[in-house]
């Protein structure tokens, strides 16, 4: 006698809320199908649920996003770095406090009880109705730079994941990997431990159409947004061990819809702008414009806003960060949001003056190609990259010479200037990495700097 078990899966939605309605009735539909037809079933959800592009989401810090999942009664999810990293530490905290599933992290303790935070469990054992023991492993993505800023200590999947099988040693017939690591180190991990029978994927968007198989694991993985939802069907023999094992992605555009699916989705962009635009922050006398080529005041003003920000006499930013102008009168956060929708925070770096030269270098050969790249991902939820500003520098291209407030810049002296986070994740610049000394000022994102600056410069009672 065999058992059939279905795992269906969603990962990396990142608040694409569009899809929502059609996820939701699928899932629950085809689980009442396969339960009926003697399967049992096991929904997951990989991370990145959450993303404040959104404005229900930045409104709601996430806990909108929690209540749709709340709606589909998940069995367990894990978490991504959205969600670890877009919210403060208290934020986090409390993100869960009204979930109706489980939170599956091993690798992610708080630095000051050096435990699992109290919202989640490294693994969970689900029995089905046939005794067969599943072993869920929740891991994420281990940002070793970022996650200390905000009072997490992550760890290795390497580390952490010997000690979470022996503790688990006997109790289990099967074991699924929800991960929040990525393709490569899915691969990698499906060599190191043979224990894994399956891995669902995620974290770079990967999609695996019928599964792949690396060595005993499978792996599996539905990219990004709600395109596609996952199922894994696994036939389980007496000895509750796995005979047979089948992935497979359902595309959601493909999926019925229903009539009032469109009124629904409408009503999470509404209602998010409607909460955000409550809170009004400045009043300007003159529409701020932004332009990918050529002078924006805008950029001019995010640049004194980040040197304000960090303590700095000179800035860096991109123009393609500014995705809309800002009209004359009064400023709200809607706005603010609209206008910059990243997750992205102030960075303070610190150079020699030849280091400096060097990064200015690399700034210059790279621009012309960055005015119109179209970048993705790593905080940034823009369209273009944009031309390069710089503010307190000036750099002479004939000569070769790079300027901090007009005196030349000297190998000798120590330079600190201001920009975005995003630009040491992004490989066009690795001075930053290599030489920088680099000072993330995760407190604020980069939308509430700029926010707090029109504040005090363009106060509402002028």
């Amino acid at each position: 006698m065999t058992e059939k078990l279905t795992i269906l899966h969603t990962n990396d939605l990142h608040s694409h809320f569009e899809n929502w309605p059609r996820i939701r009735q699928f899932i629950t539909t085809r689980r009442a199908e396969l339960q009926r037809a003697d399967s049992s079933v096991i929904t997951v959800d990989l991370g990145d649920a959450v993303d404040r592009v959104h404005p229900l989401t930045e409104v709601t810090n996430g806990k909108a996003n929690v209540e749709l999942l709340n709606q589909i009664h998940y069995d367990a999810v894990t978490i991504g770095n959205n969600e670890g990293l877009t919210n403060s530490h208290e934020q986090l905290d409390e993100l869960y406090n009204d979930a109706n599933f489980d939170v599956i992290l091993g690798n992610l303790l708080d630095q000051q009880t050096k435990s699992i935070p109290k919202w989640a469990h490294p693994s969970k054992i689900i029995t089905t109705p046939q005794h067969t023991r599943v072993l869920l492993i929740g891991l994420t993505a281990p940002y070793l730079l970022t996650y200390p800023i905000l009072g997490w200590e992550p760890l290795k999947p390497e580390t952490v994941l010997p000690k979470i099988l022996a503790d688990n040693a006997g109790k289990y017939d099967i074991c699924v990997l929800l991960s929040h690591l990525g393709l490569p180190t899915d691969r990698l991990l499906a060599r190191q431990f043979p224990q894994l029978d399956v891995i669902i994927g995620s974290h770079t968007h990967h999609l695996l159409v019928h599964g792949e198989k690396v060595n005993h694991s499978l792996l599996a993985a539905a990219e990004k947004w709600g395109h596609y939802i996952g199922e894994i069907t696994l036939t389980i023999d007496d000895s509750h061990r796995i005979v047979s094992s089948q992935a497979k992605v359902i595309k959601t555009a493909d999926l019925p819809s229903k009539p009032e699916d469109d009124a629904e989705i409408q009503e999470y962009q509404q209602h998010g702008e409607k909460l955000l635009a409550r809170n009004k922050l400045a009043r300007i006398k003159a529409p701020m414009t932004t332009n990918l080529i050529g002078h924006s005041r805008l950029v001019n003003e995010g640049l004194h806003a980040i040197m304000e920000k960090a303590d700095t006499r000179a800035a860096i930013l991109s123009s393609g960060l500014f995705l809309t102008d800002l009209p004359q009168g009064i400023v709200d956060r809607n706005q603010l949001h609209q206008m910059l929708p990243h997750a992205m925070h102030v960075m303070r770096v610190t150079l020699d003056g030849y280091n400096l030269w060097r990064l200015i270098k690399e700034m210059e050969k790279n621009k012309n190609f960055l005015t119109k790249f179209p970048q993705k991902g790593m905080g940034f939820r823009g369209k273009y990259f944009g031309q390069l500003h710089y503010g307190g520098l000036r750099y002479d291209q004939d000569a070769g010479q790079l300027f901090f407030h007009e005196e030349l810049v000297s190998p000798a002296k120590t330079y600190q200037i201001a920009m975005p986070d995003h630009y040491l994740f992004i490989p066009f610049f690795p001075t930053l990495e290599i030489i920088g000394h680099n000072e993330i000022l995760y407190d604020e994102n980069l939308r509430d700097v700029f926010g707090d600056y029109l504040a005090k410069h363009y106060p509402l009672n002028q």
